[in-house]
């Protein structure tokens, strides 16, 4: 009981917290002048984040599967599928990363 109490409380807070955030008018009140100075460092350090950690990501993931596959040449067909199949999944959150990044600039 307490639990449930406890979660409806944070979504209460959450919802109270977001309704003045969505209530703010446009314009130059609400920030969207050039006013900002990370207008364009923000994206770039996104990308930069995501694509150094996506590669680390996919360094490990290979790095994985080369060991498994040394220690079982007989699973090189599942082994393959689930890296090619994991190394596409890292990509493709390096690429909304990069769409994220568009949609942050000035």
């Amino acid at each position: 009981m307490i639990r449930r109490f406890a979660v409806v409380a944070v979504i209460f807070v959450a919802l109270a917290v977001a309704a003045p955030a969505m209530a703010q008018e446009h314009g130059e009140a609400a920030g969207d002048g050039d006013s900002s100075p990370w207008g364009l460092f923000a994206p770039a350090i996104a990308i930069g984040l995501a694509a150094a950690f996506g590669a680390l990501g996919q360094g490990k993931g290979l790095a994985a599967s080369v060991e498994a596959i040394g220690r079982n040449p007989g699973a090189v067909g599942p082994i393959r599928i689930t890296m090619i199949i994991g190394l596409a999944l890292i990509e493709s959150l390096v690429i909304y990363a990069l769409i994220i990044a568009f949609l942050l600039l000035p």
